[in-house]
């Protein structure tokens, strides 16, 4: 065989709003199989969908200094299989983790590689709780949110990829938990699977005020805000922080749709981190990539123990990838998005 045939999803147009096929195109071509020295060729198993994609599509200022390039393949998170090498250290069969985006097949230098060792968990996980997510979740809580045993951690987002994690580390900190997601389906499996100690589906509530009520009447008061979507959950909170509290800006979904070019601004709350002298923190999982093996060593036993919950949401077939995105956005899935190729 010296050639396959290749699919691949390029990013042809810039959504406004909501993310469809049209912003994409659907490409197959023969890709060569004939290997440099050094290079493996892979093909995707598992894509992972997450919602930094969305951001990279901004035309405003984000954390990259420019927006995802157009014509060009859909960056993301990916793990393969190894088809054939010619790389010291990998083999046919071999499970690898790569960024080579929305593609069925690749030839990657072997240094844009990982490999995945399927006895550790499943392979699945390299793109969740032992990847990226893992990373936000654990860092993000332990490096900025710094729990004390028996404080009130109030998690926006808490049944998605990142704040499902968030929650369980959370009570392993010692602290008293509060997860706030979509929908009663998905509070009650915060309280039963993760542990919270409180859920509330914010969709029950009108606004900021009588969201922020409840909270108030449940916790007390919140001593650290692992935010993962922004607007009227973020407003609630803000008036109910303590001395000293910690915001941990995560990320800000409900201002992904539609909201990057004309983002949607809330009161100025600034006044409460003021009386409160209380810290907001922005936190990027890429800031602590080079920390990856430490957050391994402390996660990946609980995990293959079985003493954390991962849940993942399957979607078949690479066709789906675009519709898959935008569902992230509209509050269909729990745990970590997957699109098995």
């Amino acid at each position: 065989m010296t050639t396959l045939i290749q699919k691949q999803w390029i990013y042809r147009r810039q959504p406004a709003g909501q993310i469809t096929a049209e912003h994409y195109e659907l490409v197959e071509q023969p890709l060569s199989t004939t290997l440099s020295d050094g290079e493996v060729l892979i093909e995707a198993r598992w894509f992972s969908v997450d919602p930094y994609m969305r951001i990279g599509q901004s035309s405003k200022p984000t954390y990259d200094t420019e927006p995802h390039p157009l014509d060009t393949v859909q960056q993301g998170g990916v793990v393969a299989q190894v088809l054939a090498s010619n790389a010291p250290g990998f083999a046919a069969g071999d499970w690898v983790q790569s960024y080579t985006g929305w593609q069925t097949h690749a030839r990657v230098h072997a240094s844009g590689l990982k490999r995945i060792d399927p006895e550790l968990a499943p392979v699945t996980t390299a793109l969740g709780v032992l990847g990226m997510p893992g990373r936000t979740a654990w860092f993000g809580l332990t490096e900025s949110g710094k729990p004390h045993a028996g404080e009130v951690v109030v998690v926006s987002g808490a049944a998605g990829a990142v704040g499902s994690l968030v929650v369980q580390f959370a009570k392993r900190h010692g602290a008293r938990v509060l997860g706030i997601a979509g929908g009663q389906a998905k509070c009650d499996w915060l309280r039963t699977a993760l542990g919270a100690d409180w859920a509330i589906d914010y969709k029950a509530y009108a606004d900021a005020d009588a969201l922020g009520t409840e909270i108030k009447r449940l916790t007390g008061g919140v001593d650290v805000y692992f935010d993962n979507v922004g607007g009227m959950v973020t407003d609630a909170i803000i008036p109910l922080i303590n001395r000293r509290a910690r915001i941990v800006i995560c990320g800000q979904i409900s201002q992904y749709s539609g909201g990057l070019e004309t983002p949607e601004l809330g009161p100025r709350l600034l006044h409460h981190m003021l009386y409160q002298r209380a810290t907001i923190q922005g936190m990027l999982a890429r800031d602590y990539l080079h920390r990856m093996d430490e957050m391994t060593r402390i996660v990946a036993p609980w995990v293959k123990a079985g003493e954390i919950v991962f849940e993942e949401t399957v979607i078949d077939g690479f066709e789906q990838l675009p519709a898959a995105l935008n569902s992230l956005f509209t509050g269909e899935h729990r745990g970590k998005l997957l699109v098995k190729a």
